[in-house]
Formats: C-alpha cells, structure tokens, sequence
C-alpha cells in the first residue's frame, strides 16, 4: 500500500464541514484482497489489537456495522479499513471523533482515505499507525519486504501514541473553559502546543492558557507567585494568615521554627502544586530535613505556623466566589485483606485517575512523600489496614498528588466568602484559587479562626468540575462570561468572496467600503495581506494562513477575506463560518488540477463559502453553477445579483421580500437597485463609479453590485455603499492588476491579470465598447498550468478584438516548453482566421511588454495581459515614446458644463479631457483651444 500524499484540512473543506485529514493511498496488489478475502485471520488480529472496532456502526448505522462490512461476502477494502482504523486509534487518545470516508480516486486501487481529527498531529499519527498495523496482519507474501511497517511491536507503538497524544491534550480547565467558549459561540481556536486559546476573533478576541486570561496583571501574578509577598500583603489588609519567615539556610529555618512555635509548615518560595511542602512538623530534625526538600524548588524556603483544620480552595471569579471544596490528601481505605500497595493500585483503576493533570483526578503515586507519611503513621508498603481505616499517603491535599475534593460551595460562610473576595481584590486577580485552612468552613473565620495560606494565580478547576464528592459546578462559564460580559462583541464580522473572476476587485471594492463606513480592514487577496489599507505581507494570500493571520490581529475589527479555488483544496477554509460571503461566477479555470475536472465540481469547491455563511448568502442569479448553490445554503438570508432586470427568478424573489441587486436600464443610462423587504433603493447611476470607466465595464459594474450586496448584508446603510462605490477607482494603487489604465502616452495602455478565458473575453469585451482610433494591439499570456483547450480557446477569443498580437509566456512555464504556450496561442490565432504577420512570438515577458509599448502609435488602444503587473505597469509608466504628447494627435476635446453651487452658483463651459496621472488617478485638463 503506497501513500501517494496526506493533506490537513484546517477547516471546512470539500470533503467535510470541519477538520479532517485525506490520505490518497494506491492499494497495488492489494485492490484484489478485500478483508473477505483475507479472512479471519486478519479480521480477527485487528479486533484483538482494537477491540473498540467491533462498536462502529459503518454504514448500518448500528454497533457491529464495521465487522458486518469486513464479514459478509467479499468484505470491504483495506482503505475503508484504514479510515476506521485511524478513527479508533483517536477514540483510544481521548478524541470523540466519528467521522470518515473513504471513495476511489483516479486509477483501478487509488483511494481518498477521509477522516476526522481534533489534533492534528495525533490524527496523522493515527493514520500511519492504522497503515502499519494493517500491513502488519497481512498474509507474508502480500507484506511489502521493504516496508518497516511489516515488523510491528504494536504494544510499544500504541503505547507510545498514547503517551505522545496525552502530552498535546488540553486539561481539564483549559477543556471546559473552550466548552463554555462554544456554547456561547465564542470562535476557539488552539494557538499551540501549549494549550494557548485564542476566543474569538481581531480587536474583540481574549486568551487564555488554563484560568490565566488576556486580562490578568502580570504584577498581581507576581505578588501571588511569592509566597512571602502575597502573605504581607494579605496580611496588611488585616486578613487572615499565619505567621512566617522567610529563610536560606537550614539554621534559620530551625531558629524560625522556634520562634513561631511548633508544629510548623515548611515549603519553597515560589513553587505549587504542593511540592517540596512540609506539613505539621514538631521536632527540629523533621525541620532540618524539611528544609532540604524544599530547597530543591527553591533557593528562598518558608516557615510558617501551622493552622489546624481542613484544607478548602475557593475559587473567585471577577470578584464573587463561584465554588468551594475541600481538599482530601491521597489515601486508601483499608479492607484488612490488602496492603497499601495492592489498595493503590486498586484506586489507580478508577478511569477518572490519570498521568498529570489531564484527568480529573491524578494517580496516587508510592514515592518518597508516601513512604515518608505512612512511616509517620507507624506503618510501611505491605501494612493492611483494618477495615474501614483510612491511611494518608500524601502530607498536603493536592489533586496534583492524588488527593480528591468535596464540593461544599453552599455551606461557605458569608464571612469567609466575603474574605475570600477581599484577598484576591488586594492581590489583584481576576481569577485565583484561595487556599483556606479552617476546622469548618460553614462557621466565620471570626469564630472558628483559620487562615489563608496561598493565592493561585492560574487555579486549576477540575476539582469543582467533577468533585470526588458533592454537585459539580459550572466554574468556566463564569470565566468566559467575565471576558464576554453580556451584549459585548465576541468576533468581527467576517466576508467570504470566490467564483472564478472578479474575486479581487470586489474584495477591494468591499474593503473600501467598510473602511469609510469607519472598520479598520483585515483584507487579504492575490496580492497579499492588508490591514487598515497597509500591506503588511506579499504573495498569494486567499488561503489558511492569511485568513488566521488577519482574523488574530488585534487591531482589525472587520475581515474582507478573498478565497481561491487552490486555498480551499489544499488546506480548506481556515475558520469554520463567516458572516457573508459570495460566490461571483463559476468558469473554466484550473481545470484539470487536484482532482478537479468539471465547472460542476468546481463549482462543488466554491460552494463551501455559501454553505457556512451564516447571516447572508450573495450569488450571481446569472450564473447557472451558481444559481444551484442557492440550495446548499444555511445562511438566514440570500441575496441574488443579476443584470438582468427581467430575471423571472429573482423578480419572485423580490416579491417574496428576498434581497437583490439589479442593474436597470433608465433613460439616463443604468442604475443599479437594491431590493428588500420590499424596499426599492435606486443606489448608484454606474457611470458614477470610476471603477466602470463611465459605465462601460461591465465586469466592474458587477463587481460593484457584489461589493454593495455584501456591504449591505454586514449592515453598512446606504449612503455609505454609495460613498464607497464613488470613491473607488480602477488605478494601479487600488486595484493593482485589475484594468488598470494609463492615458498619458500618445496611446492608450490597459493593464490586465486576465489568465482564463472568460476573463481573457471580458477584457476583448471592454475593448471592443472603448474601441481605438487607430490599431488595437495585444500582448497576449497565459499561464502554463492551463488546459491546452483553455490556451488555444483565449487565442480564439483574442482573434475578433485585435489588429496586432504579442504572443509571449509566463515567467513561470510551469512545466511546459520555453515557446510551448506562446506557439500554442499562435495557431489558435492562425486558426480563427488572424494572418501569421499580425503575430508576433516572444519568449519573455518582459521584452513582450516592450516590444508592445514601442509598436503603439497616437491613437492606438494597448491592452497588456501580465502575470507580474507591478513590473509591467513600472515599465508602462516608465516608458518614454519617440513621438511626444504635443506633437500627438489631439484627442477630441469633450465639452463640459460644471456648475459651482459651492460659489453662489456659478458656472463655467469649456473643453476638458480625460487624463491620467503617473499613478494612474484620472484628472480634468482644459484644452487651450
């Protein structure tokens, strides 16, 4: 079995709405060895290793279904048994996964081995182990010689996943804090290793890592971490707490030791968890040995005086007290028939002990500490207890060293809550654990004494969660609840924008609008990441890591986020909903690539975006692939965009109150018009959005119509979509790439990306509406990647628009001849009927483009189709023409009328026209003439 390649899916993806890993696997030989074939043998060996296996339901939907498949006839395929392999082996780690798939891909035997993982690196672990053990069971003459997958210690191997998956675990706190962060439907997402959560999205988003928050002090975790400072402190707030001394030799601690008074507590300065502690010691040898304990955590080591009573942590969050429990040391209970040793191991088999703090509770370890206490006690490793006896095995009542809780939040005192409150407003935390010794905590410290021993800047919550004893408590909610007050923003709103063109200038157009509706804008596209308007990274930013990148900043507080066809099957969404989001269009392009072959599955890809949408779906009722997604949606509204204001379907639509976008025709040109609920805005005459050349491309007419339906559905109101359309222009500097046009040569110059040919006929399409005075000229690309059907039909499509043709390649042949493509483009000219001396071929870009500016003459149109535009349009703008402006043929001055209502309503007639500066902004130069 040969794995062919493994991908993560980060987020929704086309296989799943949530995380899950693909392995592509080709079974070879073993495409002609289904389990039945194989036979008991096998089956039975992997039952034996997971027994868990004999509970998946599989397609029957009902425990047993799995072995079923494997039994009966010729059983299923080893990659269907990988899939269930890899889930159970996450099941065995703690993960609740369920889900998988497996389906044939490509050739006879190729598979997509699909599943679902919390973690990813337990998941893929999951899946190698699942291979080899597999391989393992196999009949030696199917095994693979050379594979170390055939010698398997499968004990030792899950042993050491097991023990690797505990280590990348969450704890207790830390997992029923990201619980309550969901049931809020706060976005939680793993930073990690270390179980750093980041809870919601930009400006809004807190941290956490345990019951540590974005919002605790680090001076207040300072004083709480030394000992000796949070007990002054407390103390000068006349709060109770023992006497201390703070010491660094073993002669000092005995002199301390005297002057408190014994028994007496020894423990280091500044460690938890109850390590290095000494509790009650009376004699000046069980201090001098108690010393040296706790100097192995810490150079500075306390002595207190010792407080009779129970040990209780009470937790306060945001300043109330949300629960109570005492803390029990580790023990047994005898039964006068085992020993100490044999009741241990019998408490270790409770499934709630575990190895650290992963568990709820910690397995009671036979150390030192043990021996130590039971020697105290009179009593060793083999003493049976009588029955009914209880036997300590640990001084200090940590859950950290086996110990266990009792919750008793309701029968805290008033007093002691207050107290409790009151010390961790001096220390300043926003969430601590108050460690109290009292001989009842339902009675006032005022009465019954006590005193507070520590403060715990990062309290664990398991034992309120789950106590040995008593009602478990709801601690994480009120954490998340002081971080997320009611009503308080808990993400930013999130836009989601694919289809096959257009996705950046709408994503532009969108970003532009919210950012004068006053959001600071996280917005990524082909280009890279912006936020706030500054590019803060280049490069292809429409996948994963720009999404993450943008949605963690702290500063954005809107998300504009482009996503492309390759981000989406490489590593998928990225985050698991957005609010809006659009589909644009859905046309030939990558064809051909991952698995892709059809516009249908295509469109299937470009789906995923309007399946998690959450407030408002955008699709173009023009498009048929589109049009479908309409079904696939969850989103609470959807909204169409069509140009055509006879579209029967989204005239019901607007009758139904459903929201839309149509370009009308009026007798002052067009209008595009917002409907909903039954409202008809006319928003913007098109001619007024510099973006559409007067009205003239009508792809930015789209655009434009995309950018106001997304802007409407994230609440920007009316004017504001307006103000933003007005506002943006089609320059280098707003839309780099994206028709750019230049006006400052004798001719004229259009800079494009177009590299698909529906892309490649909306540029032809300009043209021919804008059309030259002299020759129209090209220079003609396409990317190597493309089908040779998509090459040869842009060249086809290029032949009805042009006088003269510039035919050159990518810098980037990506895997095809030096000539290969611009030869290509050729013969498709040739074909549709273009003469070879219209044509000219040219290897590099670069040249191509040069050789285009200096065949242009006054009035001839240039449209430079470049996949690397920031060199091109240098090169455009630096360009110096033989032939200068003033001896070029004056263009027809354009007569305008301007009314200066500002100046007491003068006005002034004159002849205008259009230029363009050395950035591309248009301007208004009257002619002397």
């Amino acid at each position: 079995m040969e794995v062919k390649s493994i991908v993560a899916y980060q987020g929704p993806s086309i296989h799943a709405r949530f995380p899950v890993i693909r392995y592509t696997v080709d079974l070879g030989v073993l495409e002609q060895w289904p389990t039945g074939r194989l036979g008991r043998g096998f089956i039975d060996g992997l039952l034996g290793c997971l027994p868990g296996l004999a509970q998946h339901g599989c397609s029957y939907q009902s425990p047993g279904g799995f072995v079923r498949r494997m039994t009966e006839g010729d059983g299923t395929w080893l990659g269907h048994v990988v899939e269930h392999v890899a889930i159970e082996l996450q099941k065995m780690a703690g993960s609740d996964v369920t889900f998988g798939k497996t389906r044939a891909a490509g050739p006879d035997g190729h598979y997509d081995i699909v599943y679902e993982y919390h973690d990813e690196y337990v998941g893929r672990q999951a899946g190698d182990l699942a291979l080899a053990l597999i391989e393992h069971f196999l009949p030696v003459e199917l095994k693979s010689t050379s594979d170390s997958r055939t010698n398997l210690d499968f004990e030792q191997q899950i042993h050491d996943f097991l023990r690797a998956a505990r280590n990348r675990e969450v704890g207790p706190s830390t997992a029923a804090l990201m619980k309550a962060a969901v049931d809020r439907a706060i976005p939680c997402t793993r930073t990690n290793a270390d179980s750093l959560i980041r809870l919601g999205y930009g400006r809004f988003q807190k941290r956490i890592k345990a019951t540590l928050t974005s919002e605790t002090r680090q001076l207040a975790v300072d004083i709480a971490s030394d000992k000796r400072e949070t007990n002054r402190t407390l103390r000068d707030a006349g709060l109770p707490v023992p006497r201390q001394r703070k010491v660094y030799h073993a002669c000092d601690a005995l002199a301390s030791a005297e002057q408190l008074g014994y028994p007496v507590v020894v423990k280091p300065l500044d460690c938890n968890h109850g390590q290095g502690v000494s509790i009650k010691l009376t004699t000046s040898e069980q201090v001098k040995l108690a010393f040296e304990r706790a100097r192995k955590y810490s150079r500075a080591v306390l002595v207190e005086s010792y407080i009779p009573g129970c040990d209780y942590r009470m937790l306060v969050v945001n300043d109330q007290l949300v629960a109570a429990a005492m803390r029990v040391p580790a023990h047994v209970v005898g039964d006068g028939l085992h020993t100490v040793t044999q009741l241990v191991e019998e408490a270790n088999r409770d499934p709630r002990r575990g190895e650290g703090h992963e568990s709820v509770l910690t397995r009671i370890e036979l150390g030192e500490m043990a021996q130590s206490v039971l020697a105290a006690a009179g009593y060793d490793f083999e003493t049976v207890p009588a029955r009914g006896e209880t036997v300590y095995l640990c001084a200090t009542a940590n859950l950290s060293t086996g110990g266990t809780s009792i919750d008793v939040t309701d029968r805290v005192h008033p007093d002691n809550r207050e107290m409790a409150v009151r010390a961790v407003k001096a220390i300043g935390l926003d969430v601590a654990g108050v460690d109290f010794i009292t001989t009842d905590i339902a009675s006032s410290y005022r009465d019954a004494g006590g005193a507070m021993c520590e403060l715990n800047a990062s309290p664990g919550l398991r034992m309120h969660l789950a106590p040995s004893e008593g009602a478990a408590r709801d601690v994480a909610g009120p954490i998340i609840d002081m971080l997320f007050p009611s009503g308080a923003p808990k993400t930013i709103p999130i836009a989601s924008i694919t289809g096959t063109n257009g996705k950046t200038t709408t994503s532009r157009m969108l970003a532009h609008i919210m950012k004068l509706a006053g959001y600071t804008v996280g917005l990524g596209t082909t280009d890279g990441v912006y936020i706030d308007g500054r590019m803060t990274l280049t490069g292809d930013m429409t996948g994963v890591t720009s999404a993450r990148m943008i949605l963690s900043d702290f500063t954005v507080d809107a998300a504009v986020l482009e996503t492309a066809r390759g981000g989406l099957l490489r590593r998928g969404l990225g985050y698991p909903e957005c609010n809006v989001a659009a589909c644009l269009n859905v046309s030939a392009d990558h064809l051909g690539l991952s698995g892709i072959e059809t516009l249908e599955q295509m469109a299937e890809v470009k789906r995923i975006v309007i399946e998690v949408a959450k407030d408002m779906a955008v699709l173009n009722a023009d498009d048929p692939l589109c049009l479908k997604m309409a079904d696939h949606t969850h989103a609470s509204r959807l909204c169409y965009v069509t140009m055509n204001a006879a579209h029967p379907l989204v005239g019901e639509h607007i009758r139904a109150g459903g929201a839309a976008l149509v370009l009308e025709e009026e007798a002052g040109g067009h209008m595009i018009v917002l409907c909903d609920m039954g409202r008809r805005v006319p928003l913007l005459w098109t001619c007024l959005i510099p973006a559409t050349v007067q009205g003239v491309a009508l792809h930015n007419v789209q655009n434009a119509m995309f950018a106001a339906a997304l802007a409407h559905g994230l609440g920007i109101d009316d004017e504001g979509i307006r103000l933003g359309l007005r506002t943006f222009g089609n320059s280098f500097a707003q839309t780099p790439g994206r028709m750019n046009i230049y006006d400052d040569h004798p001719f004229r110059v259009i800079l494009d990306y177009a590299h698909n040919p529906a892309a490649v006929h909306t540029m032809c399409s300009l043209v021919d509406r804008l059309g030259a005075e002299q020759r129209k000229i090209v220079s003609l690309t396409v990317p190597g990647d493309r089908r040779n059907e998509d090459i040869m039909a842009i060249g086809r499509i290029a032949a009805r628009s042009f006088d003269r043709f510039i035919c050159h390649r990518d810098s980037d042949s990506r895997g095809r001849d030096h000539l290969e493509v611009p030869e290509m483009l050729r013969d498709a000219l040739c074909s549709a009927g273009v003469r070879p001396q219209q044509i000219q071929v040219v290897a590099e870009e670069q040249s191509a483009t040069q050789l285009a500016l200096e065949m242009a003459c006054p009035g001839d149109l240039l449209l430079l189709l470049s996949e690397d535009y920031a060199r091109a349009w240098e090169q455009i703008v630096q360009f110096k023409p033989e032939i200068s402006r003033t001896q070029a043929a004056r263009k027809k001055p354009i007569p305008i009328k301007i009314r200066l209502d500002d100046l007491g309503g003068l006005e002034w007639t004159g002849n205008m026209e259009l230029v363009r500066d050395a950035r591309g902004v248009r301007l208004a130069r009257e002619l002397e003439d």
